[in-house]
């Protein structure tokens, strides 16, 4: 089991800058995928970025330039940082891992998501 606490959510104003973190209750350093999901009212879940166990960074398009995925391995940890923020970005932003490497060295693939960090982006 993983579980993921999400925090640093909040309301905005436009342009404003907001840092969401989350934190796995194991090493990420056994995490193959680590990545920061969004969803907004009658909207589906988005990808909004990510970084595999490798350190690959990736992006969904909207959110380039103005959104930073990173890790502080020692703190289990991964931010958010989001820049310019838009009225569009508010939604519940999910932590989300799958691929987590087992003591026996097999991998568990289940999919495991935090609780959800309220992004409110006012105009």
């Amino acid at each position: 089991q993983v579980q993921l606490v999400e925090s640093g959510g909040g309301l905005v104003q436009a342009g404003g800058s907001l840092r969401l973190s989350c934190t796995a209750s194991v090493s990420i350093t056994r995490l193959n995928f680590m990545g920061w999901y969004r969803q907004a009212p009658g909207k589906q879940r988005e990808l909004v970025a990510s970084i595999t166990g490798g350190g690959t960074l990736n992006y969904a398009d909207s959110m380039k330039g103005r959104f930073t995925i990173s890790r502080d391995i020692a703190k289990n940890t991964v931010y958010l940082q989001m820049n310019s923020l838009k009225p569009e970005d508010s939604a519940v932003y999910y932590c989300h891992t799958k691929g987590r490497r087992l003591d026996s060295g097999t991998y568990d693939y289940t999919d495991y998501w935090g609780q959800g960090t309220q992004v409110t982006v006012s105009s």
